[in-house]
């Protein structure tokens, strides 16, 4: 029997309610196949305790799982640049993650804040550039603390990181029945980087004759995204770009706890296993209290049984997901309803039954 190992670093805040809900789920789809779960207790108390985010081997350790499933980083003890750089974005550039998948829609029973926009007018595949960018780190702070202080923070584009990012998410396109990409630029403004970015783009879709392209300066695709969102299929952005506009996006499927996410290498030579992760953070407020909402984190899950192979698995899910979402009887505190976090990932569970 198949046997998949899962590297399990549920973090920090709300990661240590929805990770373990999650693998709840992940463990009741498993059929014709086994799942192996080894935690890894890194994030924000570790750092407190180690004076560092996870090992300095932590990449080491992690290189042989076959994914890694990643619930929340940060915490107010510790600065956010520290949390995010030091684990999140260590993982990401020391594995060469270089697409994020962040799948936006309306499940069944749930509302967009949108007056009169349905799931049948959201339904978005965004694809965020993830190893370049502003991300990159490359920058200074001179004269610190007088009045000549300087920050100085540089964004980095590589012609391959591009033209890797864009083709993926013509693939992307060409795969759906729309066969439409948008990409986000600012190219009036930012007369280097994404010139480079809008010249690749057209350089990359002379092969997808198939695909229709639409190049949006990125706040009138902001601006898009509410006014016309049914315009919008495949999206493809910069690290910074895409994501800001995937937090919007959650805001209109109607909650931060329902954004999934895939960190992947599809070159064919990874350097290391994909990362999933939920990207609503940690949640301080209202970590410890069980509340949390699962459903990014259990959504994140299908995406990497979809990954890894195991379709029926990741479809039972989803089916077992939106059969509870459009019953409209258990949610949680943040979808206007009563239950735990635990009471939501029972249900799903009980569905796939």
């Amino acid at each position: 029997m198949k046997t998949y190992r899962i590297a399990l670093l549920p973090g920090d805040g709300i990661g240590k309610e929805v990770i373990p809900a999650a693998t709840k789920v992940l463990e009741r789809s498993a059929e014709g196949f086994r799942l192996e779960f080894e935690p890894f207790e890194w994030g924000c108390e570790y750092y407190l305790g180690h004076g560092r985010m996870m090992p300095e081997d932590g990449l080491e350790l992690l290189r042989p799982f076959d994914a890694i499933f990643l619930g929340a980083i940060g915490h107010p003890s510790v600065p956010d640049h520290v949390s995010l750089r030091e684990l999140l974005l260590r993982v990401r550039f020391g594995f060469d993650l270089y697409v994020n998948l962040r799948p936006i829609e309306i499940l069944p029973g749930l509302e967009s804040p949108l007056k009169n926009k349905t799931a049948e007018h959201i339904h978005m595949l965004f694809i965020r550039e993830n190893s370049e960018g502003e991300y990159a780190g490359l920058g200074g702070r001179f004269k610190r603390g007088t009045q000549d202080e300087v920050a100085i923070q540089q964004s980095v584009f590589t012609r391959r990181g591009v033209s890797r990012i864009i083709r993926y998410a013509f693939e992307q396109a060409r795969r759906r029945p729309r066969k439409l990409l948008a990409s986000a630029t600012k190219s009036n403004a930012m007369q280097y980087t994404m010139v480079l970015w809008d010249e690749v783009l057209k350089e990359v879709g002379r092969d997808y004759p198939e695909v229709s392209v639409a190049n949006y300066h990125v706040d009138a695709l902001a601006a898009r995204m509410v006014t016309h969102p049914e315009s919008l299929d495949v999206v493809v952005a910069s690290n910074l770009f895409a994501d800001i506009l995937t937090d919007l996006g959650a805001a209109l499927q109607g909650s931060l706890g329902l954004a999934a996410s895939a960190n992947l290498n599809p070159s064919g030579q990874p350097t290391g296993p994909p990362m999933f992760e939920p990207v609503h953070g940690s949640a301080p407020d209202i970590a410890g209290r069980g509340i949390a909402n699962p459903i990014a984190a259990i959504w994140t899950a299908a995406l990497m049984l979809e990954h890894l192979g195991e379709t029926a698995a990741a479809a039972r899910i989803m089916n077992a997901l939106r059969a509870v979402t459009a019953e409209k009887r258990v949610r949680t505190p943040d979808l206007g309803g009563r239950n735990s976090t635990k009471e939501f990932a029972a249900a799903v569970t009980t569905a796939m039954a």
